[in-house]
């Protein structure tokens, strides 16, 4: 068959040059006999389209022929040597290729490798370089209203430009004007999206083009509406699906930016930040990202959090360091965070002009002996071409470095061979150029060369020292034999499983192809596109309903076999049990070793974890030698059982081991291959490995485990076991000092959740032995609803059982009991009924010999299983139980008891649990029976089961032991209570009180004594219920023996009174007491409200207040920033406390703490920037605190501090301001030709200016009217000789800086002989006349009037208007008095301010909630 082959270093396109990603080995295989005719015209088809399609023609290797066997020993010593020179391989290959087709083809194949490496120089020394994202878009998910930024690093040579496409369609910054901005840095290109919104969710992609080509990075952004309408920020590194919680609040101060280093050297990206609270035992948590890779502590990156600052530092800076560094602290609010770009360049090369070194060196297709390595060329500006590369590698733990390829190899691929098994290694490469050498790059993760089982070996072949050709390094004979047997059973409803036997001659065998055709059909269709390796498969894609046929034929590189005889017809069914489908069991595990002779070894596995739904019924072993890959199979006839005789071994060989499992459905996967076991015969004196580890009862705290002895016992009987455990993360220790003899062993103290992992340890007399394989890992955790097993005896037979009820059972579940962990088996002793998940051992005839520990375990389930130990105490319980079933008594319920009843009456009682209308029964008080009578009333009631004797006056003489007798049917029982000493003492005493309640319930009397209640708004209620009272029954409440009267008398017939204190304070303590008489008698009820009943009801009253309260609200005053918290009632009994960021305040002048019956206020005097944070206050009950916050930082504390000044300003401008302080009458009247004289006294500070008005007219100072300031304190206007032309309406006008106000006088002069104006009461006792007042026309409108008799307005801030929330009786809320006395006559106040700034503006006060 002809094979195409094609090499790994290959590339499929020419413009893919600089692409490194790995490319596999093609091998095709030409079928033999039938396929032949066909091969031909397929290979020329896929001939002719891989030439079209690739850069590199692919090359057919011709048919290998039937040789001589002269021409194998020839090929195979020419195949050995294939190393050598070009000349000498073309002799060899001459000599073997006798035929001139052969010859020429082989030319045809190294002319065009030749071209191809001429091709590969030719395009390596070139410098340019296509377009390639080295970071590529991310998706980013936003909420609404927030920025996202995409960015992306290009490389590439020229320089690519960068253009950015939403939804395919061009991103233009000019149609939404700051909505998108585009940044190119450093090589680093971002597209800024701002206030996102949800029609911005789309596929965005940017576009990087040179003259060389372009590529495309494409990212989703999808814009999410928070619900409620509240946005949340998030950065721009992935979100994690892990929230880590955080009580800090982190705000980062200094940042680290851009940074550059070089390569060999350190960098260090620091951010300062300040963290409240700052915890030094609880520092923030950072994450640190490359690339939005998150980085972990190691040598390459330290990282440290705390001081105030998170660092990262890169001891050891190489080109694979370069990237955005993005540092995530997680916040009280979610994360906060900051990027910057790295830049690494070139250390100074050894030798000038020698070029960079190579980056992310990866090792793969990892084999034994055999490691692909892959690199990724240095960025070459200015230096020579690269002419290849040299590879190191060193073995782990050693320092010295080893060159693996003695010439450079061109491409940045290079397999490195010779490698030891089980060994680690690291490597890294220098590149050359014709300068020189390169540094060596950072080196690879450490590598195990270790050989997959499924993995074919490779080797590469040199041609001319720098051609490369890939081959298998197996010599191949010709084709194999034909495979044996083939036998088909059932798998699924669409699968066959199908097995057969090996070809006798295999020849270095390849695989396997089979075929399947439908019964009467010649037509064959292929299963298997590749060759498959082991000698079972399951056919899948098959016809429900259909009968096959299959055969199997055999391969190798010289072609396929003769077809294998074909199997018996076989129907593709499910396989079906009851109606349920069932599948192939999952493979078994823990393969491991008991013993072995030299010769042969005994193994052991443990079950499939899944049993595929139906019981496993076959088990199938397959070995190999470790260094070889072709599998044996070991039991062509399956086993029951889990272990195996595994024999025809070789001493001296490693062996591995795999097994399948095989049930109704057929046979499931294979298991993992075992460790590689040596046949070596065992000579120890001490026992082999204890096997067949299982847990049985697994809780939260404790486990059993369970094991099998040794197959191998050593030089002397296994006497033993020592059992070790270890938590995980920890290490192996003894769980008992002494060996256990038996099998089994109950672990308790396990931590519940924890992973645990055991090993048992058999002990002789010549030592301790091998420790058992490693147990499968356990959690300490009971499986949900798992029950334990019941032990009890049954009611109605009196059989002693054990019972148990699974919580979970398969279709082939059955429930296994034991005994000390041996299974029971046909056992006379016990009789075992099951019936779904129920499962009951019951004991025929127990006895001392059934004492022990009784387990059951459910198979075919996740480990459902129970034990109980049956003691002889209980054994003994339950005998005496059965017995008493067995030999029935009357049940009792309730012994005899008595309790005491109205009037003092006592009842004698018991309760049976049944009884029947025939049963019998008689009291005896002291060994004499009592018959019902007036004094002792005898009754029972069959229904209820109770019998009670009732005794009218139980007096001293009373005292006795009563006794019940009880027959019923052929049951009997019989109840005491022995009545005397201190018991009758109490019962007479209660009998006695009882009595007496009765006579004080003739009268009126207290149904409930005195108790408070706290009503919503906070008043307190001393309620009492009264009973049998009428009309003329009198209530009084009284306090320390003083009466209390109330406006409404209490009204008695409505059966309940209370009395309320409104404003409940420290002064309500006290001793109250309520009275209740009439003709028929009296009673009294008393509270003392102090010590904790004052301490309760100021609790009751803090719970109201806090659940009431609002939130802090801003007032600001001329003192200071005030902070309220409103509430329906507080005092200063409430415990409330004040926090300043966490901290306790106490009350000072610079922080006072006082409070209303409406609110609790804390005012800041003078605030400064120490005063500005967090402030809460708690209230605090009995139970929790309710707390109230406000946060007076930033804008808030700026606004309030503004206020405060302002209202400060205004506060001293109205105190200094300009005003008449007095002397001024309302209203004058005067005679003509007298001397008026209006003096007054004005204030101000600065002194202020004094102008004088009549009728709106500014008055100049004359002879006649003479204006004077003396000591800028008094002011006048003196007018001589008054006429009637001087009457009218003056005003003086008195201001300076801060304001001023004008004060208005009305002046009547009547002529000699009439009578003077009736006057009238004015603001300042004078006696005005009615005349309206004007502002003086030269003065602008006043903006706020003042009262006459208060000129200096308070300065307050306003308080909302709270109404008690139930006002006390004796103590109504006064009305508010009105702020501008209403006048009595119609004049309007004639005093008002000079315009002024407002000064009367208020901190906004919220409404109270």
């Amino acid at each position: 068959m002809a094979t195409k082959v094609m090499h790994f270093n290959q590339k499929k396109h020419v413009s893919h040059v600089s692409h490194h990603s790995s490319h596999t080995t093609k091998h095709v295989v030409k079928e033999h006999s039938s396929r032949k005719s066909s091969s031909k015209s397929v290979n020329q088809v896929q001939h002719t389209h891989a030439t079209e399609a690739m850069a590199e023609p692919a090359y057919t290797v011709p048919a290998f022929r039937q040789r001589s066997a002269d021409e194998i020993e020839e090929y195979q010593r020419v195949s050995s040597h294939v190393g050598k020179g070009l000349a000498s391989i073309q002799k060899e290959l001459h000599r073997m290729k006798v035929a001139t087709k052969t010859q020429v083809e082989n030319i045809a194949l190294t002319r065009e490798v030749q071209e191809m490496m001429h091709k590969k120089m030719t395009l390596s020394t070139e410098t340019d370089k296509a377009p390639d994202f080295m970071v590529a878009l991310r998706p980013h998910t936003v909420w609404e209203k927030t920025p996202v930024k995409l960015f992306c690093t290009v490389d590439g040579h020229p320089r690519p430009i960068v253009k950015w496409y939403k939804g395919g369609k061009p991103v233009d910054p000019l149609s939404a004007p700051g909505k998108y901005k585009m940044e190119s840095k450093y090589g680093v290109h971002s597209l800024i999206i701002s206030r996102c919104v949800v029609s911005d969710t789309a596929e965005y992609s940017a576009v990087a083009t040179n003259s060389h080509g372009s590529t495309t990075s494409k990212a989703s952004v999808t814009v999410k509406r928070p619900a409620g309408g509240a946005c949340q920020l998030f950065g721009q590194v992935p979100h994690t699906t892990v929230i880590h919680h955080s009580k800090l609040e982190i705000t980062m101060l200094d940042r680290f930016g851009v940074s550059f280093g070089t390569e060999g050297g350190s960098i260090r990206l620091v951010c300062t930040m300040v963290v409240v609270p700052d915890l030094p035992n609880v520092p923030p948590l950072a994450q640190w990202y490359r690339d939005d890779k998150l980085l972990k502590a190691g040598k390459l990156a330290e990282i440290k959090v705390g001081g105030g600052a998170a660092t990262l530092t890169l001891p050891h800076l190489a080109k694979d360091d370069e990237g955005l560094y993005t540092l995530r602290m997680w916040t009280k609010d979610g994360t906060t965070e900051h990027s910057a770009y790295l830049f690494v360049k070139d250390a100074a090369p050894s030798v000038a002009g020698a070029p960079g070194a190579p980056i992310s060196i990866k090792a793969f297709d990892i084999n034994s002996d055999y490691v692909l390595v892959a690199w990724k060329p240095p960025n070459t500006t200015n230096e020579a071409a690269i002419t290849g590369y040299f590879v190191d590698k060193r073995e782990s733990g050693s320092a010295t470095w080893s060159q693996c390829n003695d010439s450079p190899v061109r491409i940045c691929k290079y397999p490195v061979h010779g490698l030891k098994v089980g060994h680690a290694y690291h490597f890294r490469v220098r590149a050359v150029n014709s300068a020189g050498i390169s540094r060596p790059s950072r080196e690879s993760d450490k590598v195990t060369a270790l050989d997959p089982a499924e993995r074919e070996r490779l080797q590469v072949i040199k041609l001319d020292g720098k051609h490369e050709v890939v081959i298998k390094d197996d010599d191949l004979e010709g084709v194999p034999s034909a495979p044996g047997q083939v036998v088909a059973t059932r798998n699924t409803k669409s699968s066959v499983f199908v097995q057969w036997d090996p070809p006798k001659h295999p020849n270095h065998l390849m695989g396997y192809y089979i075929d399947a055709s439908l019964v009467g059909s010649k037509t064959w269709a292929p299963c298997n596109h590749k060759p498959y390796k082991h000698t079972r498969f399951v056919v899948h894609g098959l016809t429900p309903g259909e009968t096959y046929v299959f055969r199997v034929q055999a391969v190798n590189v010289y072609g396929l076999s003769d077809e294998s005889q074909e199997s018996t017809p076989i129907s593709v069914e499910p396989a079906l049990k009851r109606g349920v489908e069932y599948a192939t069991p999952s493979a078994p595990h823990g393969i491991t070793m008991l013993s072995c002779d030299g010769a042969s070894m005994i193994i052991a596995w443990n079950s499939p974890k899944h049993g595929g739904g139906s019981k496993i019924n076959a088990y199938y072993v397959d070995k190999r030698d470790a260094d070889s890959l072709a599998w044996k199979e070991v039991n062509s006839a399956p086993t029951k059982t889990r272990t195996y005789t595994v024999n025809g071994l070789t001493e001296g060989t490693f062996y591995e081991f795999k097994v399948q499992a095989g049930n109704l459905a057929g046979v499931g996967v294979p298991s993992a291959p075992s460790t590689p076991l040596k046949c070596e015969a065992w000579t120890s004196a001490v026992p082999g490995p204890a096997y067949d580890l299982a847990f049985r009862e697994v809780r939260g705290d404790s486990l059993v485990i369970l094991w099998k002895v040794p197959v191998y016992t050593g030089a002397s009987a296994v006497t033993g076991y020592i059992v070790e455990m270890a938590k995980k993360g920890h290490h192996y220790h003894p769980l008992n000092e002494e060996a256990i003899g038996h099998c089994y062993l109950q672990v308790t103290g396990l931590e519940a959740g924890a992973e645990y992992t055991f090993k048992v340890k058999a002990v002789n007399a010549e030592g301790v032995g091998k420790a058992s394989q490693t147990s499968e890992p356990v959690v300490a955790k009971a499986l949900p609803g798992t029950q334990e097993i019941q032990c009890g005896v049954d009611e109605d037979t009196g059989d002693i059982f054990l019972s148990f009820e699974a919580c979970e059972i398969s279709e082939t579940s059955n429930f296994a009991w034991s005994k000390n962990y041996k299974e029971i088996s046909d056992c006379p002793r016990v009789a075992i009924e099951t019936k779904g998940k129920h499962s009951k051992l019951t004991f025929v005839n127990p006895d001392v010999s059934d004492l022990g520990a009784f387990s059951v375990h459910v198979t075919d389930t996740e480990g459902v299983s129970a034990s109980h130990t049956l003691t002889e105490d209980a054994l003994n319980t339950m005998l005496e139980l059965s017995y008493n079933i067995r030999h029935p008594i009357v049940p009792l319920k309730h012994q005899l008891n008595y309790e005491v009843l109205e009037k003092g009456h006592v009842r004698f009682w018991l309760q049976c649990l049944k009884m029947s209308p025939a049963v019998t029964y008689r009291f005896i008080v002291n060994d004499k029976e009592v018959t019902s009578s007036d004094s002792h009333k005898i009754s029972h009631d069959v229904n209820t089961g109770v019998i009670q004797m009732t005794v009218d006056h139980f007096s001293k003489a009373s005292e006795a032991t009563y006794t019940v007798q009880i027959h019923d049917g052929r049951a009997k029982n019989q109840s005491s209570l022995v009545l005397v000493g201190d018991v009758f003492k109490a019962a007479l005493k209660e009998a006695e009180f009882q009595r007496s309640e009765h006579i004080r319930k003739q009268g009126p009397h207290f149904a409930e004594y005195l108790s408070y209640h706290v009503d919503d708004d906070c008043t307190v209620l001393l309620v009492c219920k009264v009973a049998n009272v009428k009309k003329e029954t009198v209530f009084h409440w009284f306090k320390d023996e003083e009466e209390i009267v109330l406006e409404t008398p209490p009204n008695v017939m409505s059966g309940s009174v209370a009395l309320p204190i409104s404003l409940f304070s420290r002064k309500d303590q006290g001793h109250y007491k309520a009275k209740l008489s009439d003709d028929r008698g009296k009673d009294t009820s008393v509270f003392d409200i102090s010590g904790q009943v004052f301490d309760d009801i100021i609790n009751a009253i803090a719970h109201i207040a806090g659940s009431s309260a609002s939130e802090l609200v801003l007032q600001c005053t001329p003192e200071g920033i005030r902070l309220q918290c409103y509430m329906k009632y507080y005092t200063e009994e409430i415990r409330t406390a004040w926090l300043h960021k966490d901290s306790k305040i106490s009350s000072s002048e610079k922080m006072r703490i006082a409070g209303t019956a409406e609110m609790a206020w804390m005012q800041i005097r003078e605030p400064s920037e120490k005063e500005k944070g967090h402030y809460s206050i708690q209230i605090m009950d009995a139970t929790k605190s309710h707390t109230r916050t406000f946060d007076l930082s930033g804008q808030a504390y700026t606004d309030a501090y503004e206020e405060y000044l302002r209202l400060k300003a205004a506060a001293f401008a109205e105190k200094n301001r300009g005003r008449v302080v007095g002397g001024l009458p309302d209203v004058v009247t005067i005679m003509e030709q007298k001397t008026l004289s209006l003096t007054c006294t004005v204030w101000g500070d600065p002194s202020p200016e004094v102008t004088w008005f009549k009728n709106e007219n500014e008055v100049v100072s004359t002879e006649h009217a003479k204006i004077t300031l003396e000591a800028n304190k008094f002011a006048s206007l003196t007018i001589t000789a008054v006429t009637s032309e001087d009457s009218g309406k003056y005003s003086i006008n008195v201001r300076n800086k801060y304001g001023g106000e004008f004060v208005e006088i009305t002046v009547s002069v009547y002529k000699q002989g009439e009578s003077p104006p009736e006057a009238k009461i004015g603001g300042r006792g004078a006696t005005p006349a009615p005349l309206a007042s004007k502002t003086p026309a030269q003065t602008p409108t006043p903006v706020q009037t003042h009262i006459p008799k208060t000129p200096t307005p308070s300065l307050k801030s306003p308080t909302p208007s709270l109404k008690s929330p139930t006002p006390s009786p004796k103590s109504p809320t006064p009305t508010a008095k009105s702020p501008t006395p209403t006048p009595k006559s119609p004049t309007p106040t004639r005093r008002v301010k000079s315009p002024s700034p407002a000064r009367s503006l208020k901190s906004p006060t919220p409404p109270r909630k």
